[in-house]
Order: C-alpha cells, then sequence, then structure tokens
C-alpha cells in the first residue's frame, strides 16, 4: 500500500460514467497503476485509498467475478489489494480491508467511535448478578479465567489483573476496523465494531456487534446462517452457525456451536461443543459438550463434561435472587433429565443420575455415581474407575482436539490419574475408612456430605480407590526407572531423586491445567506483589508449568510412596522396589480384568433388544455383531487385552533389570 496518488482527470470523468461520486475526489488515492474499469456505482466519502484490481474470484459453482467496487459506499476506508466488494445496500465506514477479502451483499460494515473489540468486556459468569465478573480479551486462556472468576478471597491479585487486562484493551482500542485478508463476507447483515482476523468467512449471519474474530490463515474461524454475536471474543478455528446466539461470550478455540444454541454471560474454552440448548453464566472449561435441545447448563464450573438430554441446574431459591454457583469437576456426565439444585459440588470424573436436592459436596469422592432413589442422594464410591466409558473419554479426548493454531491459548493436561484425581482418592479412603470406624463396618448404610453410601458401595469403593492408587504411584514409579540396566542399588536411588522442590501438597485443576497449588501460590504472590506486568507474562507461567508436569508430579509421588507404603526411597532396596512393583501389576491388572467385565456387558443378550427385528434369535446375533461387531474383536476389548500383556511385561522388565542387585 505504497506509491498512491490521487486520481487523474480522465480517470475521474469515466468513474463518473460509471456512476461513481465523491464528496472529495482529492481524498482518494489509488496506486500508480490502477484499472478504474472494475469500480462502477461507488460512493465516496472521507478519507478513502484504493489497491489494484488484479485477481478474479471463482465462486461456488464455477462463476467467476473480478476484482473491484461495484453498487457501495464507502467512507474513510483503506483497501489493499484484489479485494471485491459489490451490493453492500448501506455502507462500509472506517474500515481497513485485507488482501484478497471478498464482500457480497451485506447490510452494513462499520466502526463507530472508539472500540476495543470486545476487549474488557465484563463477563458474569458464575453468578449472574455479579461478584465473579471475568474481563475477556483476546489471549484470555480458561487458566486465567479461573483466578480471576475464583480467587475474589484475593482481591489485591483480582485488581492487577483487571488492570493488566485493561492496559491491553486500551492498546487494542482504534476507531478503525480491521477485515483480514482472504476473508469472506457474504449475505450478512449488521457488522458494527467488529476486528475480523485473516481467512475468516462470515455469511448469512445476522448481526455481529462489538466482537474480536480471532482468525488466521493456520485455524480459519466460520460464522455462519443467523448468528448473532455481541460484546463478544471469538478465537481461532472456532466453528459458530445455524442461529446461534452469544451474548458477552469468550469462545474458546475450536470451539463447535451450531443449531441455535444460545449462551450469554458465558465463558466457553477450547473445544467445546454446544448445539440445540442455552448456558447462562457458566464457566464452560475445555471440552465442555451438550448437544441437547431440552439442556439448560447455567451458573455453574464444567470441563470435560458431557450433559445429557434435558440436564439442568437451578442457581436461586427465591429469595435473593440468582446468587447461588455449583461445580462439575472435570470429567464428569450428567444423564438424561438430571437436575442438581445449586451450590453443589461434584467430584472429578462422577456420574449424575436423576434429581438432586440436598445441595451435596463429593469432591473428596471423585469417581462416583450420584443416583437419586427416593429423592435422596445415594453416592456409589470410585465405581466410575471400573467403566469402560470413563477410560474410553480419557482416550478420545486428546483424538478430539481440533485446535491447529500454533499459539495454544489453554494449557490441557488429559491425565486420567493426576496428583489431583490421586491425592482426592487418598483422601476419600481416609473419609470412607472413618465413617467405617465412627458407625461400625456393618452398617447398611452411611452418611455423607448430603448423601447416603451404602455399606456394600462403600467397601467397594475402597477397593477400587486403593487399586488406582496403586496404579498410579507404580506408574510414577516405572517411568522414573525405565532406561539402562542399573550397576548398583545406589544408583537407582540417585535415578528415584526429584529434579525439583516443588509438586509437594495439594494439587489444582485450572480447568485444564493441572498444578500445584504451591506453585501457583507463589505465582500470584508475584502479580499482587507487582513484579509480573504484563499478560505475556502470566501466559508464559502457565506454558512452563504445564510443560514441567511431569517433573512437579515426580516430587509428589516420590513422596507420596514413601508416606504412603512406609518406605524410605533414599534408602530403599531392591527388594523393596520389587514388592512394589508386583503390587502395581496386581492393581493394573485388576483394573483391567474389571473393565473387561464392563465391556462384556455391551455384548449380553439384554444390549441386542431392537436387533434381529424378523429373525429368531441367529438373525438377532448376526445382525448384532453385523452392527457392534463380536466382544473379542472389539478394538477396545483388544486394547485392553494387550494392555494387560504389556503391563506385566514392563513390570517383569524392570524386575529382571533390579533382580542382580539383590
Amino acid at each position: 500500500m505504497t506509491n498512491k496518488r490521487n486520481l487523474r482527470p480522465e480517470e475521474i470523468k469515466v468513474l463518473q460514467s460509471q456512476f461513481c461520486y465523491a464528496d472529495d475526489w482529492n481524498k482518494i488515492l489509488v496506486p500508480e497503476k490502477f484499472d478504474i474499469n472494475f469500480v462502477h456505482h461507488v460512493r465516496f466519502s472521507g478519507h478513502v485509498e484504493l489497491g489494484a484490481f488484479n485477481k478474479q474470484f471463482e465462486l461456488p459453482g464455477g462463476l467467476k467475478k473480478h476484482s473491484g467496487l461495484r453498487h457501495v459506499t464507502l467512507y474513510n476506508c483503506i483497501l489493499e489489494d484484489d479485494v471485491l466488494i459489490e451490493n453492500v445496500q448501506n455502507y462500509i465506514a472506517n474500515y481497513h480491508i485485507g488482501e484478497g477479502s471478498l464482500i457480497q451483499n451485506i447490510n452494513v460494515l462499520l466502526v463507530e467511535g472508539k472500540t476495543t473489540f470486545g476487549n474488557n468486556t465484563l463477563v458474569s459468569v458464575l453468578n449472574e448478578t455479579g461478584g465473579r465478573e471475568v474481563p475477556i480479551y483476546d489471549g484470555l486462556s480458561a487458566s486465567l479465567a479461573y483466578v480471576i472468576a475464583l480467587y475474589r478471597h484475593r482481591p489485591e491479585l483480582i485488581n492487577r489483573l483487571f488492570e493488566l487486562i485493561s492496559a491491553y484493551a486500551e492498546s487494542q482500542s482504534s476507531n478503525k476496523g480491521y477485515v483480514g485478508k482472504n476473508s469472506r463476507i457474504i449475505n450478512t447483515g449488521t457488522i458494527r465494531n467488529v476486528k475480523i482476523g485473516d481467512y475468516s468467512t462470515i455469511e448469512n449471519s445476522t448481526r455481529l456487534e462489538n466482537g474480536a474474530i480471532n482468525s488466521n490463515q493456520t485455524a480459519p474461524i466460520y460464522i455462519g446462517d443467523s448468528v448473532i454475536a455481541q460484546d463478544f471474543i471469538i478465537s481461532s478455528g472456532a466453528y459458530i452457525a445455524d442461529g446461534a446466539k452469544i451474548i458477552r461470550c469468550f469462545i474458546g478455540q475450536a470451539c463447535h456451536i451450531t443449531h441455535g444454541f444460545s449462551a450469554h454471560d458465558s465463558l466457553l474454552f477450547s473445544n467445546c461443543g454446544f448445539e440445540n440448548g442455552e448456558a447462562c453464566a457458566i464457566f464452560a472449561g475445555p471440552f465442555t459438550v451438550s448437544m441437547h435441545k431440552s439442556s439448560l447448563l447455567i451458573a455453574g464450573m464444567f470441563s470435560f463434561l458431557n450433559a445429557g438430554s434435558g440436564s439442568n441446574q437451578s442457581n436461586h431459591m427465591y429469595k435473593l435472587g440468582p446468587i447461588h454457583q455449583g461445580i462439575v469437576e472435570r470429567g464428569s456426565k450428567t444423564t438424561s433429565d438430571s437436575y442438581i439444585l445449586w451450590p453443589a459440588r461434584i467430584g472429578a470424573f462422577s456420574l449424575v443420575m436423576g434429581r438432586h436436592h440436598h445441595h451435596s459436596d463429593t469432591s473428596d469422592i471423585p469417581f462416583s455415581y450420584l443416583i437419586e432413589k427416593n429423592d435422596e442422594t445415594y453416592l456409589v464410591p470410585g465405581v466410575n474407575l471400573r467403566s469402560v466409558g470413563t477410560i474410553r473419554d480419557a482416550q478420545k479426548w486428546p483424538k478430539r482436539d481440533k485446535r491447529k493454531d500454533a499459539y495454544l491459548l489453554d494449557m490441557i493436561n488429559y491425565n486420567l490419574l493426576s496428583p489431583y484425581t490421586i491425592r482426592k482418592m487418598i483422601k476419600a479412603v481416609e473419609i470412607l475408612t472413618n465413617l467405617q470406624a465412627l458407625v461400625g463396618e456393618t452398617s447398611d448404610v452411611y452418611y455423607y456430605q448430603n448423601t447416603r453410601i451404602q455399606g456394600s458401595s462403600l467397601r467397594n469403593g475402597l477397593h477400587l480407590y486403593t487399586l488406582a492408587i496403586n496404579k498410579f504411584l507404580g506408574n510414577s514409579l516405572i517411568k522414573r526407572l525405565e532406561g539402562d540396566p542399573f550397576r548398583s542399588i545406589e544408583e537407582v536411588r540417585n535415578r528415584l531423586r526429584p529434579d525439583c522442590p516443588e509438586g509437594s501438597g495439594e494439587w489444582v485443576d485450572m480447568s485444564g491445567l493441572i498444578l500445584p497449588q504451591q506453585v501457583l501460590n507463589s505465582f500470584l504472590d508475584k502479580i499482587e506483589a507487582g513484579e509480573i506486568t504484563t499478560l505475556t507474562e502470566i501466559e508464559s507461567f502457565l506454558y512452563k508449568a504445564h510443560k514441567a508436569y511431569y517433573s512437579l508430579e515426580w516430587t509428589w509421588a516420590y513422596e507420596t510412596i514413601a508416606s504412603y507404603y512406609n518406605v524410605n526411597l533414599q534408602q530403599i532396596s531392591a527388594s523393596e522396589i520389587i514388592g512394589l512393583v508386583h503390587k502395581w501389576q496386581e492393581s493394573v491388572i485388576g483394573l483391567d480384568e474389571l473393565l473387561y467385565a464392563d465391556a462384556k456387558k455391551e455384548f449380553s443378550l439384554t444390549f441386542m433388544t431392537g436387533f434381529g427385528v424378523d429373525g429368531a434369535e441367529e438373525e438377532k446375533l448376526g445382525d448384532f455383531e453385523g452392527v457392534r461387531g463380536d466382544f473379542e474383536n472389539n478394538p477396545f476389548v483388544a486394547a485392553v487385552q494387550e494392555h494387560i500383556t504389556k503391563k506385566r511385561a514392563l513390570g517383569d522388565e524392570l524386575i529382571g533389570r533390579l533382580q542382580p542387585l539383590l
């Protein structure tokens, strides 16, 4: 866009003959080589810069159109080379249009006054009446939003973060908008105060106001039919279409929002999928999914959630208004027609069935079922550890990460077992053991946090948690000792020593990012003290903490192995390690056998009901296998059997390297 000149008198005459008008022709600048034959029925107002028109566009169906301007009013605009703009019903004002962009059949595209393009919009997440507002901006991550929303007990920290985001928003403010290069805006209504990134596609949308569409060539954004968006940030790779409505929302990378879904005052982070239903004041961490028309997510924090049809929550009791909130920790599911009355907190990887009105807190009892029976909430501890669905979910999430951007906003830890969940299991064992001691081991029912636990469920939960704890700690130990043969037990002990001092104590799940509470608190102290002065430094910390996960995890596992098994790892013997490996093998294989048995239920005669509709049992079995396959050749079943073989061999291999040290 250099070497611009004024139009020559003869060019002005030709343009006028082509039904073009200008308030002041001297304010129109064009390149040295400029073909005016591609400019028809254009009204110029204010300062306008045009680029060259050399490119020919091929539209769907094979129609070809040359770049140029036809039937449009431009006010204070800059157009780069090879732009095609035609049939703008009202006008385009205060925009910089990127190279190779196509704008057809729209109502109006304008920037009105100074705008931050959605940055620093306050989203009243979790509490509709305010108090947990999160100011959104282009680079917002789920982990930073987690701190802003939930750490209100640290007002100085919150003030600092608000200041940093406000400063970023001010740096992005402008009275001129931008349409990125090679973008497409077709058959769309009003676009006001919106920043549009490269390679965006906006077609058949209704209204977009005050927002940023952060598209790029690697991860383009698509906004389709009848979409309404106001006060928003949309991150790279997102797909929004089919009448979706988003008001005061942050949309994360690779989100998929379609089929009339509506959301307001909500944060929807990476890889969320929403269709048909409604969200109000929710914090939807990565991979939160709701697909059904009758589902309502309200005033809750979720991540890796699968919401069944008719899932619903209430955040008010008709007294002080909608002030209550709930947390459903990572990896949970709600069944069809499930209901939770906030406030409540559901432990990680839990399944919620039925209607629950008793404000339960099962955060320290993960991998459980919450089942309604006679209007009471029954808790079944740990039973999800043996569910094939849980394992399948853990395997599918990394495969369903659709983010293609080189710069990832959310740091996502996919591990099913981690210090975060294992520490809760250790606490769960303590809680359940204390209940047994208090009430008696033979009791039929135990009471915990407004739930009931049947005696058999409690005993089974203790067994399952023990298997999972042994599995995780053994995994960590064996991973640490993999590699070359050891020449002495001292080499083994040296290998076991942690790499870093951090990792002890409580761990937190910052909506995808798992890290020690101590590490997080230390960093937040620096923000409060003014040592951290940019959002880039915060993003860098989150990235480094995520990359350091396994070093931090081993520090925690090292200390936990010592306390849980009552061993001194600084003086541990080869025979003690071999004993731990045997315990690990038994636990891993024990859990895999439970998964195998659970998978086999999917191939029972009950599950074949509806197959072979017009035939006898043989036809039913044949129809079932034609659709679902047979049990032994099922990919998941085969993977479980292979896993048993591999883990047994892995343990035997380590034992073989330790045998000479006995």
